[in-house]
């Protein structure tokens, strides 16, 4: 039987220009992670405020945040260094994220992760962060704005607070047009909804004693008292995207299924969950994991008694729920033992990416997705 593999940390790059709000919204992720211990390394060589704490950009630095989490100063040469650092069983951290110097080009970043030869990270996804007072400006000192939006994920359209309703819709057509199927939100302080980026952890965090308002709950209502966001439902961060899931009892056919990966529609940003591919492979269930273009599988042997079910959950803004569930629900199989190859099939679903790498955020070779373990 084959082992069960060991878990990947998802390592997310967060870029953006000077002043667009990366470090508020980093703030926000740690004071509101809900359990989630957060590796964070700052490719910065200027001062970073993180938590009340002022790290200081030098190479090699690193701190602790207190709660589980960890910053490294690293330069863009010894990320390598400080990832096998934060992936030591040790950290025990369940995500890491690396905030981009302000004038860096994130694909080099994204480029050394999916290059990268440490077995326990996993791609996390570009999110690139927007000033929505500042953007036409900052598109004309930096004209590479529109590159990096080219490639991203996720983008964070921040600040919106600063500009009326019709310059916001503006922006954000703007925006969702120059960064093509990446996902577009809108933010107000950098404040998302971190599941849009991470699952909060299963286990409980020891190191917090139940029943006490801890550090973190103290800046999260210091948050609510400042900007009255934790009042109704307006002020609900999962308003700005959608959550879907799916469940079948039938195996999925996988040429349907790859066919639908295919063409799934822009603003999805990530889909995660397992896929029974039925007669294509009975001994395993199927690990997905998409972020962005992103797309990798990896195999599971079923665990003795477990429902052989295909579960997913689809998040992204902008998404057309009952047009996912439909499209889902024509991938199930037909019963019957003539299901196609899955080897074959899984050959076919990364056929759709460009060269180079970046351009799909794939792996080396598409071969492997199947039979990775």
């Amino acid at each position: 039987m084959t082992p069960p593999r060991t878990p990947q940390i998802p390592v997310v790059v967060l870029a953006g220009f000077l002043g667009s709000g990366k470090t508020t919204l980093l703030n926000h992720l740690l004071r509101n992670r809900a359990g989630t211990r957060i590796g964070v390394i700052v490719n910065d060589f200027g001062a970073i405020e993180i938590d009340a704490m002022t790290v200081s950009g030098q190479v090699g630095s690193t701190v602790s945040l207190g709660n589980g989490c960890l910053c490294c100063a690293v330069d863009a040469s010894e990320l390598d260094t400080f990832l096998e650092t934060l992936t030591r069983p040790s950290a025990r951290l369940d995500v890491i994220v690396i905030e981009a110097s302000g004038l860096a080009e994130p694909q080099e970043l994204v480029r050394m992760l999916l290059a990268s030869d440490n077995p326990h990270i996993l791609y996390g996804g570009l999110v690139e962060v927007v000033d929505a007072a500042e953007f036409d400006a900052t598109r004309q000192r930096h004209p590479e704005l529109d590159r990096h939006l080219a490639v991203a994920d996720l983008v964070v359209l921040n600040k919106t607070d600063r500009v009326g309703e019709a310059e916001r819709e503006r922006l954000l057509a703007t925006v969702a047009e120059l960064s093509g199927p990446a996902a577009v939100i809108s933010a107000e302080h950098g404040r998302i909804d971190p599941e849009l980026l991470f699952d909060a952890a299963l286990r409980p965090d020891h190191e917090e004693m139940a029943g006490q308002l801890s550090f973190e709950d103290l800046l999260r209502q210091e948050e609510c008292d400042e900007h009255e966001e934790c009042d109704g439902h307006s002020g609900h961060l999962h308003a700005a995207y959608e959550s879907v899931d799916f469940t079948a009892d039938l195996p999925m056919d996988p040429r349907r299924f790859m066919a639908f990966l295919d063409s799934r529609p822009d603003g999805l940003y990530r889909i995660k969950g397992f896929v029974d591919f039925g007669a294509g492979d009975r001994d395993n269930t199927y690990a997905l994991h998409a972020v962005g273009r992103f797309l990798r599988f990896a195999p599971r042997p079923w665990a003795r008694g477990e429902q052989r079910l295909t579960q997913l959950v689809m998040i992204g803004a902008g998404i057309d729920a009952d047009a996912l569930h439909e499209g889902l629900a024509a991938c199930r199989a037909e019963p019957g033992p003539d299901a196609p190859d899955i080897e074959r099939a899984m050959w076919g679903v990364l056929r759709y990416v460009p060269e180079p790498a970046l351009d799909g955020h794939t792996d080396a070779d598409p071969r492997e997705a199947a039979a990775e373990v």
